[in-house]
């Protein structure tokens, strides 16, 4: 479905992305780990073309995304969930979710009651919370509005950036449950997380990123059992049964 290869992306004369290749097959979850600095977001924002291609191809099915903007990728079914939400304050957690369904609106009415009765399934308070302005809202409120947000436009592909970053303990474990029903469900995730343990629980297969480079890749059980992984992301030294 994705198809990353040789990639370089940055910002102004700061190449943060070198030579990048991965790949996101249909219905699966891939996780990108690695330390604060690594070129985890700015391979999300890559992707999503709020940042330049410096260089190498970045194809979506038969889409050059590097020729696209990124209200073009969002068209194609490219949706991310940012670090840092974006969320509008002073909008309702219902008009913030409605935001989302706008690029499935041709679908109507029906579609908008479908979109809207599966993200209160997965996230029960935004139905209570409807009508609560999003700035009033804690910070694990505020994320699950953003995945929810993000849900609303039917995405092909789920691009979700530290999705746990700052949250309590049980909010983090709530919103994984809700990722792993998605999961169930079949959608195509690329997960980037700083929690590695909770991640490649998670996912399918994962790279590890170091100073804009992928420096290991494998299956989730493969980097579980590499040493360097378990060591510098998972704090663990001893051997795993």
């Amino acid at each position: 479905m994705l198809s990353i290869k040789d990639l370089r992306s940055g910002y102004g004369v700061v190449e943060a992305l070198h030579d990048i290749s991965m790949r996101v097959e249909k219905r699966q979850i891939v996780t990108v780990i690695g330390a604060n600095g690594a070129g985890k977001s700015t391979l999300i924002n890559t992707i999503s073309r709020v940042l330049d291609v410096r260089g190498g191809s970045l194809r979506f099915e038969d889409h050059d995304l590097a020729a696209c903007s990124a209200p073009q990728v969002v068209d194609l079914g490219i949706v991310q969930v940012p670090e840092s939400r974006q969320l509008f304050g002073p909008m309702t957690v219902h008009e913030n979710l409605l935001l989302g369904f706008q690029r499935i609106r041709g679908r109507g009415n029906i579609a908008l009651r479908e979109r809207l009765e599966f993200v209160h399934e997965l996230f029960p308070l935004l139905h209570e919370r409807a009508g609560q302005r999003a700035v009033t809202l804690s910070g694990g409120e505020q994320q699950m509005v953003a995945i929810g947000r993000a849900l609303m436009a039917d995405p092909q592909l789920l691009l979700l950036d530290e999705p746990s970053l700052g949250l309590a303990p049980l909010i983090i474990d709530r919103i994984f449950e809700v990722l792993q029903k998605l999961r169930e469900r079949g959608l195509t995730m690329l997960l980037v997380e700083q929690r590695a343990d909770a991640a490649l629980d998670l996912a399918d297969y994962g790279y590890v990123l170091a100073l804009g480079k992928v420096v290991v890749e494998g299956t989730s059980q493969r980097l579980r059992s590499d040493a360097s992984v378990r060591q510098a992301y998972l704090g663990q030294t001893a051997e795993i049964s």
